[in-house]
């Protein structure tokens, strides 16, 4: 018998508490996960976390901590705590919810001098339309754009339903503003918040978008833009902005909803939210965007709705944010496959 919250083999019953006068009645998912190739690269991790019953709200994001083991999870909902923060082995650690509205995207960006995140705030509140950092146990660092004032400015910078951001490793933030609202930009921002370059034009052409929805940043110096409600995903070059390709043949169905890669730089992990799916792709070589070529493909079963996923740096684990099935999942890589991973 599973535990609640659970999967046993490759069907899983879930089982969440309601809220208010119904929060002691449980409700039960039964999903089916199937692969589309014999060859299975990544198994779900049944025992991840030890104790589902934390997820209270609707899981929007995820991100790793891979420096220091950390997971940690924003969920919607009233009178919830809005983050939540795990071990990598599926410990609950803390929780906090200090001025945290609406959160949409969260990104751990850690350095043996500093832990911090960011989260993306689309709420309508005294924080939204806000990207905001914290350090490790909730405590606001910083806050870009105009608390509670949505708009196009960029002096000062507004946001208006800001979707993801990207830290890379000098400090440079990425900005994916426009799940749905006034901008449909990409911005990039150095570490004192200087703007380096900026592509901010609503259309269906390069470098032009509509719901630029995640965005990650390769060890090639490439930056990837999924362009969900173009249906496709975009590519930059990190130091100048310059456009340098797009893949769509793989998203006739629907456009992507989140990206990142492996450690290793051989896939990108690629989530479709109304599909309920997870795609493995092959990563193009340095100098060639080409054609996106499907290496795998996880399939939820319907309305699981996997929104934005997070890869740990350190185990090529994919943790999943589901804002259907409300939890976030962890998938690890099948021995063998990923020999320069370690595993969890």
């Amino acid at each position: 018998k599973p535990k609640e919250g659970s999967w046993c083999g490759n069907v899983g019953v879930y089982s969440k508490r309601l809220d208010s006068s119904e929060s002691e009645v449980l409700r039960k998912f039964a999903f089916q996960v199937s692969w589309t190739t014999k060859e299975i690269l990544y198994r779900l991790d049944v025992e991840w976390p030890n104790r589902p019953e934390y997820f209270t709200g609707t899981t929007f994001c995820v991100a790793i901590d891979s420096l220091s083991g950390l997971v940690y999870v924003a969920q919607r909902g009233d009178n919830i705590p809005k983050v939540l923060v795990f071990t990598e082995d599926g410990y609950f650690l803390r929780s906090w919810n200090y001025t945290v509205d609406t959160p949409h995207g969260i990104f751990a960006a850690s350095t043996l001098h500093e832990q911090s995140v960011w989260i993306t705030d689309v709420g309508s509140g005294s924080y939204g339309h806000t990207i905001k950092k914290y350090n490790s146990f909730g405590d606001l660092v910083q806050v870009l754009g105009t608390p509670g004032k949505k708009g196009t400015g960029l002096t000062p910078l507004q946001f208006d339903n800001p979707a993801e951001l990207y830290v890379d490793d000098t400090g440079d933030i990425y900005i994916v503003d426009g799940d749905g609202g006034l901008n449909n930009r990409l911005i990039k921002l150095s570490q004192d918040f200087m703007i380096l370059w900026l592509h901010g034009e609503r259309g269906t052409g390069p470098a032009k978008f509509n719901i630029p929805h995640s965005v990650t940043v390769d060890s090639a110096g490439r930056v990837w833009v999924a362009d969900r409600g173009n249906k496709r995903i975009q590519v930059f070059d990190k130091d100048t902005g310059e456009w340098l390709g797009a893949w769509n043949n793989c998203f006739t169905e629907e456009g992507p909803s989140s990206v990142r890669f492996t450690p290793d730089g051989k896939y990108v992990i690629v989530a479709q939210l109304n599909l309920s799916r997870v795609l493995l792709v092959a990563a193009p070589p340095v100098g060639s965007i080409g054609n996106c070529s499907v290496i795998n493909t996880i399939q939820l079963a319907d309305q699981v709705l996997p929104h934005l996923v997070d890869v740990s740096g350190k185990t090529g684990a994919i943790y999943v944010a589901e804002i259907g099935a409300k939890q976030v999942q962890k998938y690890v890589p099948v021995e063998g496959y990923f020999p320069s991973f370690t595993h969890s």
